[in-house]
């Protein structure tokens, strides 16, 4: 009996993806701990995954699987701001400057 081809892409038991950034985190419990919460002040978290511990030299340190939503942040629009300056003609700054 041959096998069946290899299938290379999402199962189809798990939900569609719809776009959003997914993350691999790898740490300390600590780390992981805030890392999801900058991450979730950043966006929404969609899915959690469950923290697995990590073995051998990296026993100690977990790794988690988040995946969030992230609104673009937009460029805001203002009008020109004297206290911000303004832009100079030299060549006219430089015809009536004085000599020092």
């Amino acid at each position: 009996m041959t096998p069946a081809p290899r299938r290379d892409g999402a199962s189809p038991r798990d939900p569609h993806l719809t776009g959003g950034l997914e993350v691999w985190l790898t740490g300390t419990l600590a780390e992981l701990n805030a890392a999801t919460a900058a991450l979730a002040a950043a966006g929404r978290v969609v899915q959690h995954g469950t923290r697995r511990p990590l073995t051998g030299a990296d026993a100690g340190r977990h790794r988690l699987y988040l995946r969030l939503t992230v609104a673009a942040a937009k460029q805001p629009t203002r009008a020109p701001d004297a206290s911000r300056g303004a832009l100079i003609d030299l060549d006219s700054a430089r015809a009536h400057r004085r000599p020092a």
